[in-house]
């Protein structure tokens, strides 16, 4: 019994979806709206996170790393803060974390457009070409964003 508790847990570790990219879109700290169609033909990292999350804050340098090799080629990512925090706190966070990348402050819910949210952090990849989403469980490592965006560049070719 406990395998097959452990083998359905690493099943939702990383499972993709196929099927068709729901609309996204949040406004950055800055004001700025941010829409999946702003960014087609690159992968798109979207991580949902929380700053009082030890395993998020854990991944957030590694995030930043890959957004700024990645933003101007072939990926970005966009950082959704799902907690109830003021804006200038959560501004003053993400400063001194130095993430360069866009932080979208939202509601907390169970829920968001790419299915049920099942813990923090999670990862929704959606593909270049928007036709697949691989779903991450867990906090993210360099090695498995690089491995999400050359299976995601395979699949969009």
């Amino acid at each position: 019994m406990t395998l097959k508790i452990l083998a359905c847990f690493l099943m939702t570790l990383a499972m993709t979806v196929n099927a068709a990219v729901p609309e996204f879109s949040a406004k950055d700290l800055e004001g700025k709206y941010h829409n999946l169609k702003d960014y087609a033909g690159k992968m798109v990292v979207i991580n949902y996170w929380a700053t009082w999350c030890p395993p998020c804050r854990e991944e957030l340098p590694v995030l930043a790393i890959f957004h700024e090799a990645h933003k101007d080629k072939d990926a970005v990512v966009l950082g959704v803060a799902s907690e109830k925090i003021a804006i200038d706190k959560l501004s003053e966070f993400v400063d001194e974390q130095m993430l360069d990348y866009p932080i979208l402050p939202v509601t907390p819910s169970p829920y968001t457009p790419f299915g049920k949210l099942r813990g923090l952090p999670t990862s929704y990849l959606v593909s270049p070409d928007r036709k697949q989403i691989k779903v991450h469980l867990g906090p993210l490592t360099q090695e498995q964003l690089e491995s999400y965006l050359q299976d995601a560049s395979i699949h969009s070719e």
